[in-house]
């Protein structure tokens, strides 16, 4: 039986990258940055951080499908970003950030995908 994980790519440890920079944001946003004002801070860091945790945990473990993980609580963080943009002007800064490491996440984890897709694409007979 074979137990090595497949090689990683360039984009699958920039993707990794992009985790556990966006745990370090959110962190320093909620703590540092701009402190909740309903929950004590260690709750709000919590709950900021719980859904990438999985995918950070699996990445120190170098499990392939932390990068899956990784894009699938990215999602998540894009549409707090966008609603934090949308609700609280004033704090646009850390928003702007978190949206583009949650981009940052996604495209990275989904590039090796989307380059085989577009090379067969312009490949001539292919459909």
């Amino acid at each position: 039986m074979n137990t090595t994980s497949p090689p990683s790519t360039l984009a699958k440890r920039y993707a990794v990258l992009g985790i556990f920079s966006l745990l370090i944001w959110m962190t320093a946003w909620l703590t540092w940055l701009s402190p909740s004002e309903l929950l004590p801070m260690p709750v709000a860091t919590g709950l900021a951080v719980a859904p990438m945790l999985p995918a950070a945990l699996l990445a120190l473990f170098r499990r392939p499908s932390a990068v899956f993980w990784g894009g699938v609580a990215a999602l998540l963080y894009f549409c707090h970003a966008i609603t934090e943009l949308w609700t609280v002007p004033d704090t646009w800064p850390m928003s702007l950030v978190e949206l583009l490491l949650a981009l940052w996440i996604i495209f990275t984890g989904n590039w090796d995908g989307l380059r085989v897709k577009l090379l067969k694409r312009g490949k001539p007979g292919s459909a």
